[in-house]
């Protein structure tokens, strides 16, 4: 069986990032969080709980969970860990180098957990020996692989320092990237599920019984999303002017509703969620300018993208609940505003011929930017040159789509193409929400779904599984990785028996 992801290529983050400077409002809104160094990789100690750190510690049944649950269902997993991350492996090379199976590493036990590493028993066998003789190690959950370890083992960067105080799902994380770099990555998935369980902070959970097949959703599915793509909105905003993340952002909010490839798709859901996100900043003081891309193209052939036609419009008609004595009176012109995309829709501080001073916005929302085939019909131009005006102010893309659609008269070939790789490449995914289905034009069933939650989450995979006897639907984590998962990886996690 094969997938269809309806998601785009990971973002790349620039090596420098600056913040922008918040305004009073804003520095009264952000909160600054302290994060803790990762400590070095450690092997080889008889007691190694003399080592662990007491910032992140377990209570006693999460730790006898957490034990029980790998002990018994992935030794495999703890012995390849003993192999890549501790000199048990070096010396297993080093010993079976001119007679094969002189050494092994028969089994590993999890025998002590802490927010910094793992204890393990493991047994080893030696040909000179009669008996096997256990030997206690400490791997780092910042592990790297040894140097002089076996072959087939590849390094992954370490898990970015986290703003979740929940021992356990610190744990979970650094616990997955050990399992990719040991190429387990279908464990990833049920220790997201074990965290869950056990008391974590239920990152990467999707909700049950959402129904994605029917539409029109219902409106708590809808708002189910709208809410959590304006709190990861707000997030990303806080981080950027804290320097922590690029102020290039984007968002993938794909449910069947907005997605414009499929004939579920319903303009009046897009423009709902753009207005959640833009309330939801503008209650923390924030000036947010929503646009909207204008006409591209020459001649008789210039026109917007079928997917945004009148959305300008109608965005601007819509009920803001703005008018006197409403829930937000006053919240249009002075908070929210509205525009289009290129240099001439950004404004920054200044006084109006009336002698008013006009005060700059600071978060911009972007519709769906996308490219069009034709002459002059690339977005990326004015794009840029509204990115370059923004300077370190936050700009969010809400569905972008900066592929390349490549015309009769050669617009948008191969030249430039790099850069126009780059420049789309440079926009971070602060919130991703895209089903999986099977591949070709169907789009039923659904299949599952790839989810982050927020700019610090990681990316997690869901299997769709029904309840038996209709009682509902679950979406099951089957992965989670740092990075966005290709459609390969994806499928090595899937059950295909389910």
């Amino acid at each position: 069986m094969r997938l269809a992801l309806y998601i785009v290529g990971a973002a790349a983050v620039p090596a420098a990032v600056s913040a922008f400077v918040p305004s009073p409002g804003q520095r009264a809104m952000i909160s600054r969080q302290q994060t803790s160094t990762p400590s070095a990789r450690t092997t080889g100690s008889r007691n190694p709980s003399k080592l662990f750190s007491t910032d992140a510690t377990f209570d006693e049944k999460q730790s006898d969970f957490i034990k029980g649950y790998l002990n018994k269902h992935h030794a495999d997993l703890l012995t390849s860990f003993a192999t890549a991350f501790t000199e048990l492996g070096v010396k297993q090379v080093k010993k079976n180098r001119w007679s094969g199976g002189s050494f092994r590493i028969a089994e590993a036990e999890l025998v002590d957990v802490s927010g910094d590493a793992i204890a393990l028993d493991v047994t080893v066998k030696e040909r000179n020996e009669k008996e096997p003789r256990v030997e206690r190690v400490q791997c780092s959950l910042d592990a790297e692989v040894i140097k002089g370890a076996p072959m087939g083992f590849k390094d992954r960067p370490l898990v970015p320092p986290q703003k979740r105080t929940n021992p356990v799902d610190r744990f979970v994380r650094k616990m997955n990237r050990l399992c990719l770099i040991v190429g387990q990555p279908e464990v990833t998935g049920k220790l997201i599920q074990l965290a869950i369980q056990i008391g974590g902070d239920k990152v990467g959970e999707v909700k049950s019984d959402l129904y994605l097949n029917q539409v029109p959703h219902n409106r708590f599915v809808r708002q189910y999303f709208y809410d959590m793509a304006a709190d990861a909105a707000l997030e990303a905003v806080i981080d950027c002017s804290q320097g922590k993340i690029s102020n290039r952002m984007k968002m993938q909010v794909m449910f069947p509703e907005v997605n414009p490839s499929m004939d579920s798709y319903r303009i009046g859901t897009l423009l709902e969620l753009t207005r959640q996100i833009a309330i939801h900043l503008a209650e923390q003081n924030l000036r947010v300018r929503v646009c909207v891309q204008g006409s591209m193209g020459v001649g008789i052939f210039t026109g917007t993208p079928k997917q945004l036609n009148g959305v300008a419009t109608l965005l601007q008609r819509m009920d803001w609940q703005a008018n006197e004595g409403e829930e937000n009176e006053g919240i249009l012109g002075e908070y929210v505003r509205f525009g289009a995309i290129g240099k001439d829709h950004v404004v920054n501080s200044h006084i109006d011929s009336e002698g008013k001073k006009v005060e700059q916005d600071d978060v911009f929302l972007l519709i769906c930017p996308q490219n069009m085939v034709g002459l002059e019909s690339s977005i990326i131009g004015p794009l840029q040159e509204m990115v370059e005006a923004v300077g370190d102010r936050p700009i969010i893309l809400i569905n972008p789509d900066l592929t390349d659609k490549i015309s009769s008269q050669g617009q948008q070939s191969v030249r430039g193409r790099q850069e126009r790789l780059d420049f789309a490449a440079s926009f971070d995914t602060i919130f991703n929400f895209s089903n999986i289905y099977v591949s070709g034009t169907s789009y039923f069933p659904i299949l599952g779904s790839v989810f982050k939650k927020s700019p610090s989450d990681p990316w997690v995979a869901h299997q769709r599984r029904d309840m038996v006897n209709n009682g509902g639907e679950v979406y099951v984590p089957i992965l989670s990785t740092e990075e966005q998962p290709n459609s390969e990886l994806i499928m090595e996690t899937f059950d295909t028996g389910v």
